[in-house]
């Protein structure tokens, strides 16, 4: 690929990727054959070492951040102070496949198809910034102000959350660009410039038990499971229809008794026909896209919960997880730069994809520190999250040639 408009060190930094991309698959290769299930300490550990010899052998000054006192791993840091802006590079260490899931090991299907376990999600994204600052070493770029955290809890952060995310959001401080390389929506034709927040939410209900012939009456009420009801349909017929914002109840039990375990997400409910329940539960979970579309739909669905049946009673909580990554003008901004060195690479546009299709994702702990981010912009394929997960081996080096001509150009700028 000859780049269209590009500086003499520009082409030297896209020969480079393309003369060293067997050895980006190598590195692909081995670390997608060690086990980093999230709970995997040990293996999560061993895939950081690996980056980090990497990052070493670049000039980095890389530290290990011990993951002890949020029950995890720890997370990869790795510091490179330079000319011209401040520039993160987050990527994940971690997988959703465990030691004991029977997907474990790389596989070549063909020249430009790998399956492998996180082999886009994101292991292939961590590749592609080693190899971009690789490719810049190369050229002679030496100079370039960029930090990396890889963290090595995103399938499943830690607790404490603001311990598990504190070192993230250190390093994002005094950060002018941020860039997640995540594989976003697996199509190199769009970036991620929003990500929708998430959030859960338990409703518990009281009633008051009865024989079922009495229901209704006004010294007995409707039961636990008419005002759970109710305050469900509420939700839909107040929020369902918004733009970004979506909410789910995935669990429901009722009846005269209810047992629930919300840390492993069961219970059971008993109860008879002839009896007006009692008790009733429902979780779920909400998906919002910025932090004022999350309070308003907390205080509507707080709303509907306080207009309780007769002698019924509705108790609605909620619990943060991943903040939004709204869309911003800095956003869209730095989109565009990346969108102007992927056509001059000739590789075509690249839009904005739908907070819609963008799930949560660390890049969003850092929305209040840095004010240009785009993330999505890492190894290409298809079924993440599944033991048919397959990497596009084809966009290895476009991909890491668009971002290391966007780094340089960022290096550039005052």
């Amino acid at each position: 690929m000859v780049l269209l408009q590009a500086s003499s060190q520009e082409r030297a930094i896209s020969d480079y990727i393309d003369a060293h991309n067997g050895e980006a698959l190598a590195l692909l290769e081995k670390v997608v054959n060690i086990n980093s299930g999230s709970m995997n300490l040990a293996g999560v550990r061993a895939v950081g070492d690996v980056f980090r010899a990497e990052f070493d052998t670049l000039g980095f000054k890389s530290t290990w951040v011990d993951g002890t006192a949020f029950k995890r791993a720890g997370h990869l840091v790795a510091d490179h102070p330079g000319r011209g802006p401040r520039i993160l590079l987050i990527g994940h260490l971690d997988t959703v496949f465990e030691p004991d899931s029977p997907f474990q090991k790389f596989q070549r299907i063909d020249e430009k198809t790998a399956t492998g376990p996180g082999i886009i999600d994101m292991k292939g994204g961590d590749v592609i910034i080693v190899q971009a600052l690789k490719a810049l070493k190369a050229a002679a770029v030496n100079d370039v102000n960029v930090v990396v955290v890889m963290t090595g809890d995103e399938e499943d952060t830690g607790e404490p959350q603001s311990l598990a995310r504190a070192a993230l959001v250190e390093a994002a401080k005094g950060a002018d660009y941020a860039l997640g390389f995540e594989d976003g929506p697996g199509d190199p034709r769009y970036a991620v410039t929003a990500r929708r927040g998430t959030s859960s939410w338990k409703l518990e209900v009281k009633g008051d038990p009865a024989h079922s012939s009495q229901i209704f009456r006004s010294d007995v009420g409707y039961g636990a499971i008419y005002e759970l009801s109710r305050v469900l349909d509420g939700f839909r017929q107040r929020l369902a229809g918004e733009e970004f914002l979506t909410f789910n109840p995935g669990m429901v039990l009722g009846g005269t008794s209810v047992e629930f375990d919300q840390a492993q997400s069961r219970g059971s409910a008993s109860g008879k026909t002839n009896v007006v329940a009692a008790r009733a539960v429902a979780m779920g979970d909400l998906r919002t896209v910025s932090k004022a579309q999350l309070e308003r739909a907390r205080a509507i669905m707080n709303e509907v919960a306080a207009a309780s049946l007769g002698h019924t009673q509705s108790t609605l909580t909620f619990e943060d997880g991943y903040p939004s990554l709204s869309p911003t003008e800095g956003n869209a901004n730095l989109l565009a730069l990346y969108d102007r060195a992927s056509q001059d690479l000739g590789f075509g546009a690249v839009t904005a994809v739908s907070p819609a299709r963008a799930g949560a994702a660390d890049v969003s702990f850092v929305a209040g520190e840095v004010e240009s981010i785009i993330d999505g912009i890492g190894l290409m394929g298809r079924d993440d999250h599944t033991p048919g997960e397959t990497a596009d081996l084809s966009t290895l080096s476009s991909q890491t040639k668009r971002a290391a001509i966007l780094l340089y150009r960022l290096r550039n700028r005052s």
